[in-house]
């Protein structure tokens, strides 16, 4: 007799099972997306919700879903423990859309700003979901740890394109984190090189503003706990994706599990190639994008840097819409 699938395995399952929309891509929010309440709803409205977040529970070993529920939001906001949360909610929050039909499309490509690449692994069926949880949870500590070895900040630069913000980090010491629009990059390093890349920003006409985080993630500063992480990676199963992923480090799909692989070692230290991974999207077909998370801030993001893909919130899609 067959074992009973995961509620995480069959929400997979189902996902994959949807007939495929060429144009629809959906998109996986990352850190900085938490807030308090964060799941709730979906667990209230749909039983696999529920039951993914007692899996998220179960493969943490403590109440994950409470401090996603009800804070307090200051533990919430602990890199080790907003990481898996995102994850967690996310899943849920897929599974609830897909109970309640409001996606009924097979999507043609996933994708997820940084830790949220995590949770488009799982709905591609790449990663299964309690082992995610588990590498997220030591990446989110590994990250702590190196940010408080080598003290580093982020900020956003606005208002200049790509190249004139590398060239700030070329003569400032900081280094590109996110390339998220064209005329919004995330620089992070230590302190002072990112103060000296908010002043030169500001020299050019552009603005820099601080990005509230415990590290420079996607930095050389991050090194650390890539090599840490490359050894929990090294003995995670990881499979080819059934669904196209987009990856972060190449901003191109993720071809095979060693893709797979090598895309989630060299993110934490290498830069988020966001703006990139949305061309990529399109040039690809891709016409609409539903965030499938805590959350706005990709759909808000988009609406600014692509203003002809059709980007909504999965909170904000009615049963009757066709996707």
């Amino acid at each position: 007799m067959n074992e009973a699938k995961s509620p995480s395995r069959l929400t997979a399952d189902r996902l994959l099972q949807l007939p495929i929309d060429p144009e629809l891509a959906l998109l996986f929010p990352g850190q900085g997306s938490q807030k308090v309440g964060m799941g709730r709803s979906a667990a209230e409205s749909s039983q696999t919700a529920a039951g993914i977040l007692a899996e998220a529970d179960e493969a943490l070993g403590f109440d994950l879903s409470h401090l996603c529920f009800e804070g307090p939001e200051d533990r919430l906001r602990e890199t080790a423990n907003t990481q898996p949360a995102i994850l967690a909610a996310s899943v849920a929050i897929l599974a609830a859309g897909l109970d309640a039909g409001t996606i009924k499309r097979r999507p043609a490509l996933v994708a997820g700003h940084s830790l949220g690449e995590y949770s488009a692994l799982v709905a591609a069926g790449s990663l299964e979901f309690g082992a995610a949880m588990r590498l997220v949870r030591e990446r989110g500590r590994l990250m702590d740890e190196a940010g408080q070895a080598s003290p580093g900040t982020m900020a956003a630069i606005v208002g200049l394109d790509e190249a004139t913000v590398e060239e700030i980090c070329r003569e400032s010491g900081a280094e590109v984190a996110n390339y998220n629009a064209a005329t919004q990059t995330v620089v992070g390093g230590a302190p002072q090189a990112v103060e000296r890349a908010c002043a030169l920003a500001k020299e050019h006409g552009g603005r820099g503003l601080p990005v509230r985080v415990s590290g420079a993630f996607h930095t050389s500063l991050m090194e650390p706990a890539a090599k840490a992480f490359a050894e929990l990676l090294a003995e995670a199963e990881v499979a080819e994706p059934l669904i196209p992923v987009v990856g972060n480090v190449s901003g191109e799909t993720l071809a095979s599990a060693a893709d797979v692989r090598a895309d989630l070692e060299q993110q934490i230290r290498r830069p988020v190639r966001w703006h990139q991974s949305v061309d990529a999207m399109t040039a690809a077909g891709v016409r609409r994008a539903v965030e499938v998370g805590p959350g706005k801030v990709l759909t808000a993001q988009l609406k600014r840097s692509h203003p002809s893909l059709d980007a909504r919130p999965i909170e904000e899609i009615s049963e009757t819409a066709n996707v």
